[in-house]
């Protein structure tokens, strides 16, 4: 299974762009930070991480506040050029 659930914030978004199948396409970095346990030890987690909507999500998108946090859910995947993660998401939810 490849899912992941994250509350996290835009810090970055790029203009909207087309794919050559019409779609609309949003690259964005987003911040996280939580505090978690492993191994029963409590752990603060901080991470960017680079997304990509696609659809009717990259236009909601373009209308959040930069820094505002929201909840997502979606998959990993790698980027064009094969290096790293890129999450792509493919659900949101404006509430934290």
């Amino acid at each position: 299974m490849n899912r992941v659930l994250l509350t996290a914030q835009i810090i970055e978004r790029k203009a909207l762009r087309y794919t050559p199948a019409g779609l609309p396409a949003l690259d964005l970095v987003l911040k996280h930070e939580s505090d978690v346990v492993e191994a029963q030890q409590p752990r603060k987690v901080a991470m960017d991480i680079k997304a990509v909507a696609i659809g009717s999500i990259a236009e909601q998108l373009t209308r959040f506040e930069i820094g505002v946090p929201f909840g997502l859910a979606g998959f990993l995947g790698a980027p064009r050029n094969g290096r790293g993660v890129l999450l792509h998401i493919t659900e949101l939810n404006d509430t934290v």
